[in-house]
């Protein structure tokens, strides 16, 4: 499966992000799964793929031109596509992702997830998206979705739009075995 993995550029965070992220790309190689993402040499994006390239997984990275410039892009990626936005990048990562796998990250992540989860709600996509929330990163923006369904600026069946795992693995298995989901129309 390509498995489509969203997360931070930076290498300053704490240690725990950066060996979760490592597990997940050991896992993902293991498993036989494709990794799909920004294609960068630093922070969790590099330790996904230097995990992933030493457990011989396949990668393809997409990166902007832009950065692609700045020597970000990470050497053994198995397919290398330069694009010229970040919309482009985005819209190739999509184009190509069976799964998303959500770590944390920043805002170019934060937006990369609300992106996947609008195109979803709005039936553009039906990929699975999973959040893994390591050392409850995510737990604010959880308890903010749950805000959106109390004062009914969204359904609460939208909450499933994403499902979150704790632990690597466990996000892993909610890739590989997807909840089905029944969305209603998103007006209410």
């Amino acid at each position: 499966m390509r498995v489509c993995v969203y997360c931070s550029s930076s290498s300053a965070v704490p240690a725990v992000y950066l060996e979760t992220a490592s597990q997940v790309g050991t896992l993902l190689a293991n498993r036989g799964h494709e990794l799909v993402f920004g294609a960068g040499n630093v922070g969790l994006m590099g330790a996904v793929a230097d995990a992933m390239h030493a457990a011989g997984g396949r990668m393809v990275g997409v990166i902007p031109r832009r950065l692609y410039e700045r020597k970000l892009a990470h050497s053994d990626i198995d397919e290398l596509i330069v694009t010229e936005t970040m919309a482009e990048r985005k819209a190739e990562m999509e184009r190509r992702a069976e799964a998303f796998l959500v770590l944390p990250g920043g805002i170019g992540t934060l937006e990369e997830l609300v992106q996947v989860m609008t195109l979803r709600q709005l039936a553009y996509l039906e990929q699975p998206i999973v959040m893994l929330n390591t050392a409850g990163f995510y737990s604010l923006l959880l308890e903010h979705l749950q805000r959106l369904v109390d004062e009914a600026f969204m359904r609460a069946e939208f909450l499933d739009l994403c499902v979150v795992a704790d632990m690597p693995a466990e996000a892993i298995e909610l890739i590989e075995h997807p909840r089905e989901l029944v969305m209603p129309e998103k007006w209410f």
